[in-house]
């Protein structure tokens, strides 16, 4: 037990194990517990070295000093207390518990018997405690040194409309590309490896979008099956950057990470997180112990007010954290700045986001959680993304999140695969999606950068196989893990899967270059799921969550139809980067402009003429002409003068015959800049000798006036 020189009072701030001169103070949380006991270790798998009985208990946190400790110190905690789950206290003296403020974990946890608190094999169930200890199946907390030396390097901070985000897997972006280094392949370091800057940078995207870091557990029911959670979307430690993309010894894993967000800094790529604050890898009431549920199972859980032995489980995983609670709020808030000062990173996206502003169970945009962002002065500056659903009552909240926020635009995906499946009644929707979506941000001094436009993400088809299956093929999950939605509104050509027939072949990488085109033409903010720019497969899975192999790596053997695909996409990045009237901080006006006569945005027929409202209530209708007039559009930034550009026509053909459209009249002409039916874009753009475009069915094309 403690020796009472070495150990003293210590302070109840900050949370966590924090380095001071002399030695370590930890501060833990627990209102309901009766005794908390510190635990240190000298090897991750070994018994504790020493244990110590916290005395000292200050506004419900416990906390002590320990003198002669040093970073890489292990640790662990111990809470006793009652138990009684009928009444929602699950305190177990002999169970584990991890530090919610973790910096780093010694490894991942390992399945057994014993992390469970009650007796698995009682029919009683969790109201039969277990007190087999289960030290060494828990991975022990480590104290960090949180000093670092960025060398002067500073955020990026791109402007919104400017924003071009990347969607990617740490590991799955590496794991088998031959130009990284095979020690550092799936790690930070791998990801932040000169080839792969090299080709972000290339590639023209200024953000990269991480699925979670944060450490997670792989669900044993998964692990049972041979399979593990690749995604990660079941976090145990809101602090600590996940061990299994570390290159180096536990504990090195926080400074790996810094190099990785300083070497993205300093070549202009933000770093975005994708975040999971709804809830834990604790699970339901039948889950194991590992942190939360052990410390002060009330405080940090919504419980079922009828039966508090129960969760209230807005998440699909079995339980919610109750962001409600004045310190759940502090713990996500700390987590949040924590990440965005000592790690550097320039924004969060928010999984199941409606989660976290429910109040007595209903969606509430006037959220405690809401309004603590809203004012904190560092996480409000941020870029921040809401995934504007969860699986509970009144959860799809698209359009409905306050300003300051974006969001994931569910209906600008739905409508433009729908519209390129070519389903009648759709282009009107369309024309609305492409400008912005102002029927759902321009109330409340939102913009377009308010919608995230994407087609795909991690959860569900990837491009190519948008364009190749008809139904989902999650077999490769097992049966008890295949999910993933039914409503892909995806396009076979005629084959299932795979196919050899070059016109099948051809007319998939034309519809995957509409779908890219769509995206990077539309206002708003592009998000591109990695991958997709080189057809990237999952071979028909759309839950591929559970699938840490082939199937969900990137496949960097490109043939001729892969590359000509990445080129397509970094020439239509580039069209966006240096055309200001793609990437508009404000809703286009539907007024004349005196001086022209002409709005900002006109929608013409394939004949150049004003499509009226008969023609958008046809549910036949399927093509058409967009002119943008960049000449009146004008962005300034802190960092740009006045800057503004000639006018582009987008013409839009889902229809199942070639369609020749007549051009507006231009001083000078036209000249073709891409054309999604085009083999290559080499030699492009290229002057138009006249006023008429052919395009041909199902494609897509940009077209740019001639200053």
């Amino acid at each position: 037990m403690e020796n009472a020189e070495r150990v003293r009072r210590g302070s109840e701030y900050p949370l966590g194990a924090t380095m001071v001169d002399g030695g370590v103070n930890f501060a833990i949380y627990s209102e309901n517990a009766s005794e908390i006991f510190l635990e240190l270790y000298d090897r991750e798998d070994g018994d504790p070295a020493e244990t110590i009985r916290m005395q000292e208990q200050d506004a419900h946190v416990w906390h002590c000093f320990v003198s002669g400790l040093r970073p890489g110190q292990l640790y662990a905690y111990r809470a006793d207390g009652p138990y009684d789950p009928e009444k929602g206290l699950r305190f177990n003296g002999s169970k584990l518990l991890i530090d919610p403020y973790a910096k780093a974990l010694s490894g991942v946890v390992k399945w057994n018997d014993s992390i469970f608190p009650y007796d698995i094999n009682s029919q009683e169930k969790d109201l039969k405690i277990d007190t087999t200890p289960d030290g060494r199946y828990v991975p022990k907390s480590i104290v960090v040194d949180s000093s670092y030396n960025w060398n002067g390097v500073e955020k990026p901070r791109h402007p919104w409309n400017r924003t071009i985000i990347y969607e990617t897997h740490v590991r799955g972006a590496t794991i088998t590309n031959p130009e990284v280094d095979e020690k550092i392949r799936g790690t930070y370091s791998g990801l932040a490896s000169d080839p792969m800057i090299r080709y972000l940078k290339d590639l023209g995207i200024t953000s990269v979008e991480l699925l979670p870091v944060h450490h997670h557990v792989d669900e044993k029911m998964l692990v049972d099956s041979g399979l593990v959670n690749y995604w990660g979307y079941n976090t145990i430690g809101f602090f600590a950057p996940d061990i299994r993309y570390s290159s180096g010894p536990p504990g090195t894993q926080v400074q790996e990470f810094k190099n990785m967000v300083r070497k993205f800094h300093e070549n202009g790529i933000e770093v975005i997180l994708d975040v999971v604050y709804n809830h834990t890898a604790e699970g339901n009431h039948l889950g194991p112990t590992l942190s939360f549920r052990g410390l002060d199972n009330t405080t940090y859980y919504i419980l079922d007010p009828e039966n508090p032995r129960l969760y209230s489980d807005f998440t699909g995983t079995g339980n919610s954290l109750d962001a409600r609670n004045p310190q759940v709020l502090q713990l996500i808030m700390d987590s949040l700045r924590y990440w965005a000062t000592e790690m550097q990173v320039d924004g969060f996206r928010f999984d199941l986001a409606s989660t976290l502003a429910r109040e007595l169970y209903d969606v509430n945009m006037l959220s405690p959680f809401l309004a603590t962002i809203h004012q904190d002065p560092v996480i409000s500056t941020m870029k921040l993304i809401a995934e504007p659903w969860d699986v509970g009552p009144g959860g799809y909240q698209v359009g409905n999140f306050p300003p300051k926020w974006a969001e994931w635009n569910g209906k600008y995906r739905d409508l433009v695969r729908r519209m390129w499946r070519g389903d009648d009644g759709t282009l009107a929707e369309f024309a609305t999606r492409i400008s912005g979506s102002p029927d759902l941000y321009e109330e409340d001094g939102r913009r377009p950068h308010s919608s995230i436009n994407f087609v795909t993400s991690h959860d569900g088809f990837t491009l190519y196989d948008l364009v190749s299956y008809n139904s989902k093929h999650n077999e490769a999950n097992g049966e008890l893990f295949q999910g993933g939605t039914d409503e892909n509104y995806s396009y076979n050509f005629g084959v299932e899967g795979e196919t050899e027939d070059p016109e099948i072949t051809g007319r998939r990488f034309r519809r995957m270059k509409n779908f890219i085109f769509t995206m990077l033409v539309s206002q708003g903010v592009p998000m591109l799921l990695g991958g997709d720019e080189i057809g990237r497969t999952q071979r028909g899975n759309n839950n591929a969550y559970c699938q840490d192999n082939g199937m969900s790596w990137y496949s960097w053997n490109l043939d001729t139809e892969r590359n000509d695909l990445l080129k397509f996409t970094r020439h239509l990045i580039h069209l966006r980067r240096s055309n200001p009237v793609l990437r508009r901080r404000n809703f286009f006006r539907n007024t004349p402009n005196p001086a022209t006569g002409r709005a900002e945005i006109q929608w013409l027929t394939p004949v150049g003429t004003e499509i009226t409202r008969e023609m958008w209530d046809d549910p036949s209708l399927h093509t058409l002409m967009v002119r943008l007039s960049g000449r009146e559009t004008r962005e300034i930034s802190y960092r740009d003068d006045i800057v503004t550009g000639g006018d582009l026509l987008l013409i839009f053909n889902s229809s199942s015959e070639p369609v020749n459209f007549i051009l507006p009249s231009s001083e000078k002409g036209w000249e073709i800049y891409a054309d999604t039916n085009t083999p290559s874009i080499d030699g492009l753009p290229q002057k138009l000798p006249g006023n008429n475009y052919l395009l041909n069915l199902d494609a897509a094309a940009v077209i740019q006036e001639i200053l």
